[in-house]
């Protein structure tokens, strides 16, 4: 009730005052993006003439040097680079994978890909007896006995009745997160993810493995959604087909890379902190448009729109391309760390890594006061088709400043395509729409001008 009486008086006061000063500047801001925003160009460089971007490689040590670069054109009143170590993992040479003596098939190739951080398979590749589970409950029901010496196929689908796929992700992902230790606690000689993806498709969708210390690493791999299903037919045909696969993936030494940082300087309270931010890493498939090259050039386009438009902020508005969230979350960490070694005040962090598509509204996680405070201006955004806005959320490189008190914001955009592109050779420049991402990118800036000006308290 609170919270509606919030949004009611609000609504009210806007429609007594007519258009207020704020109404005004979110215009201007919304003009500015849509008639001469260079968000979709300068992903199209960052897609296109740099590719994607994994930890350690030399295109993320390459999209370092852009981004600087960039920030540094636009006339940022600092830009500077934040020293980061972070993992090192090489692909290798292409994945192979094919199911043998099937009755119906005989030999059959299907398509896969490593599962990020994943130990490899080398030469020899890995062949056994597979089985199929739908879940991480099932194994200790199977047993020691059951999964020993074999390959767990773990083909448990999103939940397509779910409206948020993110939701849905979330309750598939556990088993390509922590599969491969689960199965090695039982023995298995490798494992099989069915693509955490929303669509029927050839693609297999990457992402990151966490290992147990106290386990056995053994290597893992995506299968498409498609040949998952063909696995999965082939099964139940003969339960005693058998599954090869062959990766050449290995984790190198750590390496030095950087956060990005810009920032244009408070007039009034420059000690205190905004952030907005992306994640400048990709997985090394694709051009990493959506994930996340889309929310690293809106990051830096707010503040290029203030700077465009005359906005001089009263608290130090900070754009961060943080380095390593795929398969680490070094740069999150490492921000947050020398935040608070620094005694710098965060009260605020918005981050964008869930797609360039249509803005709908910001999760966010923080006190109940700020979120009420945030929700009261719901208002000034449903113009432009952002209404949800209250619900948890945030982001997992601003996360750990949460700790430090700071209010932490996702963007949410629409999410129904996002998890066909995800993670996959697929996610590339030609799925960005120009005007969706302009339109993030504005109401971000908006809700930034908007902390800006009233604080979160």
């Amino acid at each position: 009730m609170r919270v509606l009486a919030l949004i009611v008086l609000s609504s009210f006061c806007l429609q007594a005052h007519g258009q207020s000063e704020d109404e005004k500047m979110i215009k201007t801001i919304f003009d500015e993006a849509l008639l001469n925003g260079q968000a979709y160009e300068n992903l199209d460089y960052l897609t296109g003439q740099i590719g994607h971007r994994l930890s350690g490689s030399p295109q993320a040590a390459a999209a370092v040097e852009w981004s600087y670069q960039l920030m540094g054109s636009y006339g940022f009143d600092t830009v500077y680079l934040q020293e980061v170590m972070v993992p090192h993992w090489v692909r290798g040479a292409r994945e192979q994978a094919n199911i043998v003596n099937s009755k119906k098939f005989g030999t059959k190739s299907l398509n896969i890909r490593a599962l990020g951080n994943s130990v490899g398979t080398g030469s020899a590749g890995v062949l056994g007896n597979i089985i199929e589970v739908q879940g991480l409950k099932e194994l200790e029901k199977i047993g020691k006995k059951g999964i020993e010496g074999k390959i767990l196929f773990f083909n448990r689908p999103m939940d397509q009745t779910k409206v948020s796929t993110f939701s849905a992700y979330g309750g598939a992902v556990d088993q390509r997160v922590f599969g491969p230790s689960e199965a090695a606690k039982y023995g298995a000689i490798g494992v099989v993810v069915r693509s955490v993806g929303t669509v029927m498709d050839d693609f297999p969708h990457t992402g990151t493995l966490r290992y147990a210390d106290d386990q056995p690493k053994i290597p893992a791999v995506a299968i498409s959604t498609n040949d998952a299903e063909v696995l999965s037919k082939a099964l139940k045909d003969d339960n005693n087909i058998k599954f090869y696969f062959e990766t050449h993936c290995q984790m190198l030494p750590d390496v030095l890379s950087y956060n990005v940082i810009g920032e244009i300087k408070g007039t009034e309270i420059p000690e205190e902190y905004v952030v907005v931010g992306g994640h400048l890493d990709s997985w090394d498939l694709g051009q990493g448009a959506h994930d996340d090259g889309s929310g690293c050039v809106q990051s830096i386009e707010v503040l290029r729109l203030f700077k465009q438009i005359g906005y001089k902020p009263k608290r130090t508005i900070r754009a961060v391309m943080f380095m390593n969230e795929e398969n680490g979350l070094r740069g999150g960490r490492k921000y947050a760390e020398k935040a608070k070694e620094n005694g710098e005040k965060h009260i605020a962090a918005l981050e964008s890594d869930s797609g360039g598509f249509s803005p709908r509204g910001f999760g966010m996680t923080g006190d109940q006061s700020e979120i009420d405070k945030l929700v009261s201006w719901r208002p000034l955004f449903e113009p432009y088709g952002i209404y949800d806005i209250g619900k948890p959320g945030g982001g997992a490189d601003i996360g750990p400043l949460r700790d430090q008190g700071t209010l932490v914001i996702g963007m949410e955009p629409d999410s129904q395509r996002y998890f066909a592109y995800h993670h996959t050779d697929n996610d590339t420049f030609d799925k960005v729409n120009k005007r969706e991402l302009e339109l993030g990118a504005a109401g971000m800036a908006s809700l930034i001008y908007m902390i800006d000006k009233y604080g979160v308290k």
